[in-house]
């Protein structure tokens, strides 16, 4: 995100100097804790490396199980992997990259409407991303990750400063910057990876932060 939004951003929205609430640190903690035995396991030193593997094929968002008719490894798989996913990650990296943004702009929203909103942000937001990814998506593929969550959380950021400048006659401009500064990101990495970037549960999850702005985590 470009520094000079972060910066009016933090000028429309002032924080605390305190790190994220306790709440923010258990939900990214139990990401983190998931990860690393995962990451454990690959290296061979805990139990099966196959380990990941078996995460995926259990909790990983799979699109052809929304088929009419699709067969399902355990019962309910088809609604628990909607939010599961957001648990699982690729690789250590991947899983940093996600918990920094989860903290960093947990806590601000999580200074403004609370725990209950935040988490509930962060559910809905793995669920809206999921359900993005099994509309748009042409693969079959699984995918993982909490950055559907993680751009709810910058969805709702956006749209907070969208308000703010709109109530004091404000340029939006900025806000468009972000937009396509995320959107620019997305291309870079989506050709980076080759493809292998699930931009789809991006956009569901940063949808759900403007839709949340506007209804349960609205500014007061």
């Amino acid at each position: 995100m470009p520094h000079s939004s972060n910066r009016r951003l933090g000028r429309s929205f002032p924080t605390s100097t305190t790190g994220a609430p306790g709440y923010v640190w258990a939900l990214v903690g139990v990401i983190a804790v998931i990860e690393l035995l995962l990451t454990a396991a690959d290296a061979g030193w805990l139990g099966d490396a196959r380990l990941r593997t078996m995460a995926i094929l259990l909790g990983a968002f799979w699109p052809p199980i929304l088929a009419a008719g699709a067969g399902e490894l355990y019962p309910f798989q088809r609604e628990v992997m909607f939010v599961s996913h957001a648990f699982l990650h690729a690789n250590l990296l991947h899983m940093v990259m996600n918990g920094v943004i989860l903290l960093s702009l947990g806590k601000a929203i999580g200074e403004r409407v609370g725990g209950a909103r935040t988490l509930l942000l962060f559910l809905l937001s793995a669920i809206a991303g999921g359900a993005a990814f099994g509309l748009i998506s042409m693969t079959n593929g699984p995918m993982i990750g909490a950055s559907g969550a993680a751009f709810g959380f910058f969805g709702l950021w956006n749209a907070w400063d969208f308000q703010r400048r709109r109530e004091r006659g404000l340029s939006p401009r900025p806000v468009l910057g972000t937009v396509l500064g995320l959107v620019l990101i997305n291309v870079v990495l989506f050709v980076f990876l080759q493809g292998g970037l699930a931009w789809e549960a991006h956009l569901g999850g940063y949808l759900m932060g403007w839709a949340a702005a506007f209804t349960f985590c609205r500014l007061r």
